[in-house]
């Protein structure tokens, strides 16, 4: 079993007591359950580009940074020009939580994607619930049909969708109502890096889709290099949370790339 099936089964025993714990009714009761999300699409056109994760620990990288605060953290990426934050709410392999996102929405005025393994409808309701605008869809353990109809509850509740994909095999899964396609440069079963395979694969993309590079991106060069290649987003976090100060080096990394 590799790391992405582990995760799944995880994933699967901690929706049910999710379930159990709190209804679907209570979800929709939430403040944020009512508003109107934040556009990524605007918010990448508008800004520098980046989704600027925070993400404590990683199955790969073990732990990153589990000192600094969430709070701190986003403000800066927002401050110094972050699109969007990306906030991984998984705990057992990534130290996340679903009160990250809480504890951050009223502080912050970009959008914020909910990164974690969705598998069931009741996730998607958590997320609005809590306050994110955009949801990450993973091909490699999902369906086609599973995509598509994630995508229609996603749309339906406002939330914006970010298919990530990793191989030719999953072009499948892109429909035209998914408003971003990422593709990750790290193979989530080894966790290799390969740029070049990412840009073959984009090549490969509908026409008219926003693109967005995901993970293994460690330099000024490789955002460059992407960039030039024509990806419209980047989603970046070890870069800037292997630091003690992650706003300080987006901000750092920020002006780098714009010179």
């Amino acid at each position: 079993m590799n790391i992405l099936d582990q995760i799944i089964e995880r994933k699967k025993i901690e929706v049910k007591k999710a379930k159990a714990e709190v209804s679907l009714t209570e979800l929709m009761d939430s403040e944020f359950f009512r508003k109107k999300g934040i556009s990524l699409k605007k918010s990448l056109v508008e800004k520098s580009g980046i989704i600027a994760e925070f993400k404590r620990q990683s199955p790969s990288k073990g732990i990153i940074n589990d000192q600094s605060d969430v709070l701190e953290v986003v403000k800066n990426y927002e401050k110094f020009g972050a699109s969007a934050v990306s906030i991984l709410t998984d705990k057992q392999f990534f130290g996340g939580s679903l009160d990250d996102i809480l504890r951050v929405r009223k502080s912050i005025e970009i959008p914020i994607l909910r990164k974690d393994f969705m598998i069931d409808e009741y996730q998607f309701y958590e997320a609005k619930s809590f306050g994110a605008d955009v949801i990450l869809l993973i091909a490699a353990n999902l369906s086609v049909a599973q995509v598509e109809d994630f995508t229609a509850l996603s749309h339906q509740m406002g939330l914006e969708v970010l298919l990530e994909i990793h191989d030719e095999k999953e072009l499948k899964h892109i429909n035209k109502d998914v408003d971003f396609v990422g593709i990750n440069n790290r193979n989530l079963k080894d966790f290799k890096v390969d740029l070049d395979h990412s840009i073959n694969l984009k090549n490969q993309l509908p026409e008219g889709i926003l693109k967005i590079a995901e993970s293994g991106i460690y330099s000024v060069e490789d955002f460059k290099f992407l960039k030039e290649k024509g990806f419209d987003g980047f989603l970046m976090g070890e870069y800037f949370m292997k630091n003690e100060n992650p706003g300080k080096i987006f901000e750092e990394f920020v002006i780098n790339v714009i010179i």
